[in-house]
């Protein structure tokens, strides 16, 4: 049997190229639906804001942020993620959200007056949403353990999310508070 080196030297181009191609998008994929939850975390801060315009409540509520930290913690040590890595992640998240909240309420301030909506109750609608998602979060987190160690992580995550930002239609704000929230997702 005679072989061609080039024909061969293509075909291993191409086949380890198709291999590198699969790869980075199963990375992308798999780091796609921590973007995806982190976004869906993200339109909550609408709510969150509204019902804060509505009470005069600050955005700030460190107390709260402590207490979804500590919680966050715990449940992803259950998972077997380390507590410096969840910790600086829902970090990010709660300041993500609060960039948001910043964000709307000054439009609001600016116009003289938020959106009209039904009044909404921080405790019983929107905490459970926000612990639904938590727990997603960190089944996601523990999927994409060796993808965010990896030294690729980074540009990896900004593919995600602006994949997400351009599939979506996002506007500025939602983009910028994106890239907050997935900003400690990698762990080198």
């Amino acid at each position: 049997m005679h072989f061609n080196k080039r024909k061969l030297t293509f075909v291993a181009a191409f086949t380890l190229s198709g291999i590198n191609m699969a790869h980075k998008q199963s990375v992308t994929g798999k780091l796609q639906s921590l973007v995806e939850t982190s976004a869906q975390r993200l339109t909550i801060a609408e709510k969150v804001a509204l019902a804060k315009w509505d009470s005069g409540s600050a955005v700030e509520d460190v107390p709260r942020e402590a207490q979804v930290i500590t919680g966050a913690v715990k449940m992803g040590e259950s998972q077997g993620l380390d507590e410096a890595s969840v910790s600086n992640f829902f970090r990010a998240q709660i300041e993500a959200n609060k960039l948001v909240q910043y964000s709307l309420l000054a439009d609001w301030r600016r116009a003289g007056k938020a959106p009209a909506h039904e009044p909404i109750n921080l405790v019983n609608t929107i905490r459970p949403k926000l612990d639904q998602l938590q727990t997603t979060l960190l089944t996601e987190l523990a999927d994409t353990t060796a993808i965010r160690a990896s030294k690729t992580c980074r540009a990896e995550a900004a593919e995600a999310v602006g994949k997400y930002v351009s599939a979506h239609h996002s506007g500025a704000l939602q983009a910028i508070a994106l890239d907050r929230a997935m900003a400690a997702a990698c762990t080198l």
